[in-house]
């Protein structure tokens, strides 16, 4: 999976990032390299949340796919 992040320049210093597709998910770093790090565990833990099963009836079929 290729996501677009939105990485910024802090003005305190460091960097700070977004990430468009995953709403709320974002993160901050003192250096582009501690950046990177945190993006792949802000993004991991953004995709990673529990959600409620989808209720079902018989004419509904729910499907889980891997992208």
């Amino acid at each position: 999976m290729k996501l677009k992040v939105v990485v910024h320049e802090a003005d305190e210093g460091g960097y700070w990032a977004e990430v468009p597709a995953i709403p709320g998910c974002a993160t901050q770093g003192e250096s582009f390299e501690e950046l990177l790090k945190n993006l792949y565990e802000a993004i991991e833990g953004c995709l990673s949340v529990d959600v409620k099963p989808a209720k079902r009836t018989r004419k509904q079929r729910v499907v889980e796919i891997a992208i």
